[in-house]
């Protein structure tokens, strides 16, 4: 008869324990058996949104498990942060403040229960740390070193009970960092009052104050500008959106006889993809040569060995006669693409060419006649004979992005195509009716990680511009967020929301930062992110490294004014 084999498996664990409990018991056993139970919500829910399994929970302590150590610490961050926030409104004495502690180790399953080192470990680091921190192990530590927005304390090695070698230890320092200037707190402190009026927490009480709070919606007037500028970044944002362009040429702001300035050319193969021309009959097509537009913009934005001008500056030339040598000079790119779309019945018929703007001569043409559903594979085509031409490669791990941006139904592909021109409007119906199509977009293809982000931008933009009293919309778009990169985690838009809503829903400025930072690798082109981060790093108090990002935003949409107020902000905030 064979042994009994035992399952065994590599995962992220994390500890808690209320420091002080017994003391809080003691002087008040109801008041902490209500703050305990309140602040459990809290870990428990956060530890489901972080995609963990809560696998103990012992009278204060909660034991989980991740399959991601990134998923752990993030999570274990956040749970510091919110009941920090909480705590702040309790008497010193009363606040019940958590440490954490997190190991990844090999642990033996026994039915919903872990056991083992690992476990063990955990355990020592949670009762190691301070009050309302965080220690990891440096097997987490060797995982995530440059992986998040986060800094860590080498603590050395540490002798344990009952673990036979000594356990590296770091600290995790996650509090905000610097203090800042006079008009810097007008600004936090706007944001905060944003931020508590619409608190999930706060408005888990009662209706009426639900209502009142969201009655108090006027707020400062710094509050007032700082919404207005992330709408704006969320408008650029979504899934490498279709920007509404912008009517008004720079050659006619600027005198008629000057000729346009010359910009010099990256160091690497430059490229802008101009906006190709809809043939078809109906003008209602539009969208369809947008989408096309928009997403081999998209593609070639997420390849690090390719400039790619901005789809903002790219739609300034939409509709108007362009002569490639003169887009070449004033965009500084060396290749211009351009082409032409119809759509006829279940076929359609597109036209590509890639042009050497330096010189004006072709470099490469072609005529695609198929059928409608062969569009992605024309898409990915084009894509790949103008790498061939410009002599460039995909990165393994760029290949497998760009595999998972697309869905393999039409249907629901033409169904966000649609929701994304609906949502740009900036009405409460049409953000409605983008819902609805995303919803549509989901139910046909539920793996349609793009079709979750844009869900989860209408009920942030609702939230943010006071179309709905509903109190979960944020929460909404978090989950949404956190679902579309469940289904795709390199998937930029996913990143840029969960940034915004990390920033409204607890000033959580280092998320946010992390996230959008995410973005911009995964699309190091991507116009928007660089945006939203910069709005992002005002409110934080870091408007120097917003100027910073100001040569690299403008170079990539030198014809679009979206940074503009974003730079004007950073050079107020700094004195300049």
């Amino acid at each position: 008869m064979e042994p009994h084999s035992v399952e065994r498996k590599l995962t992220a664990i994390l500890s808690a324990d209320v420091k002080g409990y017994s003391r809080l018991m003691d002087e008040d056993e109801e008041a902490t058996l209500r703050t305990l139970t309140a602040y459990r919500e809290v870990t428990d829910s956060l530890i489901h949104q972080h995609r963990g399994r809560i696998v103990g929970t012992a009278g204060d302590s909660v034991l989980a498990e991740f399959a991601s150590v990134v998923d752990a610490v993030r999570c274990a961050v956040e749970i510091q942060q919110q009941l920090k926030a909480r705590n702040a409104d309790l008497p010193a004495h009363s606040r019940m403040e958590f440490r954490i502690g997190i190991n990844l180790g090999d642990v033996m399953v026994e039915g919903e229960q872990i056991y083992g080192d690992g476990v063990n470990v955990a355990a020592r680091l949670q009762s190691s740390a301070d009050a309302g921190g965080i220690f990891i192990s440096g097997t987490i530590y060797d995982q995530i070193e440059n992986k998040l927005a986060l800094t860590y304390e080498y603590l050395g090695e540490q002798a344990v009970k009952n673990i036979a070698k000594p356990v590296r230890m770091y600290r995790v320092l996650f509090d905000e960092a610097a203090t800042l200037s006079a008009g810097q707190s007008v600004l936090r402190q706007a944001q905060h009052e944003r931020s508590t009026s619409r608190d999930p927490v706060t408005l888990s009480q009662s209706k009426g104050d639900q209502k009142r709070r969201v009655g108090t919606a006027h707020r400062t007037w710094a509050a007032v500008v700082v919404g207005l500028v992330l709408i704006v970044g969320a408008v650029v944002v979504v899934r490498y959106l279709y920007p509404p362009p912008i009517h008004t040429p720079q050659s006619e702001i600027r005198n008629q006889e000057e000729p346009a300035p010359a910009l010099p050319l990256p160091d690497k193969p430059s490229i802008v993809v101009l906006p190709f021309v809809n043939m078809s009959e109906d003008p209602k097509q539009e969208y369809f040569s947008d989408g096309l537009t928009e997403d081999l913009t998209s593609d070639l934005s997420k390849i690090s060995s390719l400039f790619v001008i901005a789809r903002n500056s790219a739609f300034t030339y939409k509709g108007k006669p362009v002569k490639v040598q003169e887009v070449s000079k004033e965009l500084g790119v060396q290749y211009v693409l351009e082409g032409s779309v119809r759509e006829i019945g279940d076929h359609i018929l597109i036209t590509a060419q890639l042009v050497d703007g330096t010189t004006g001569g072709h470099v490469w043409a072609e005529r695609y006649d198929r059928p409608l559903h062969d569009l992605f594979a024309v898409q990915e085509e084009v894509r790949r004979k103008i790498l061939v031409h410009l002599g460039l490669k995909l990165t393994p791990e760029e290949e497998e992005r760009l595999q998972r941006a697309y869905t393999p139904n039409l249907e629901a592909y033409n169904d966000v195509t649609h929701a994304t021109e609906s949502f740009l409007r900036l009405t409460p119906a049409d953000n409605a009716q983008a819902r609805q199509l995303c919803e549509k977009a989901i139910a046909l293809d539920p793996s349609y990680a793009v079709a979750y982000a844009l869900l989860g931008f209408t009920y942030w933009v609702e939230w943010a511009a006071l179309w709905s009293d509903d109190p979960q919309a944020l929460e909404e778009a978090f989950a949404l967020a956190q679902q579309a990169l469940a289904l795709d985690d390199s998937s930029p838009p996913a990143h840029e929301l969960l940034g915004i809503v990390y920033l409204w829903r607890d000033k959580q400025y280092e998320q946010a930062i992390a996230e959008e930072k995410r973005a911009i690798a995964y699309s190091p082109n991507w116009f928007s992110a660089y945006n939203t981060l910069g709005g992002i790093l005002n409110l934080a108090g870091q408007p120097e490294e917003t100027i910073a990002l100001a040569e690299q935003a403008l170079r990539l949409s030198p014809r679009s004014l979206h940074y503009l107020p974003i730079l004007a902000g950073a050079y107020t905030l700094t004195g300049r």
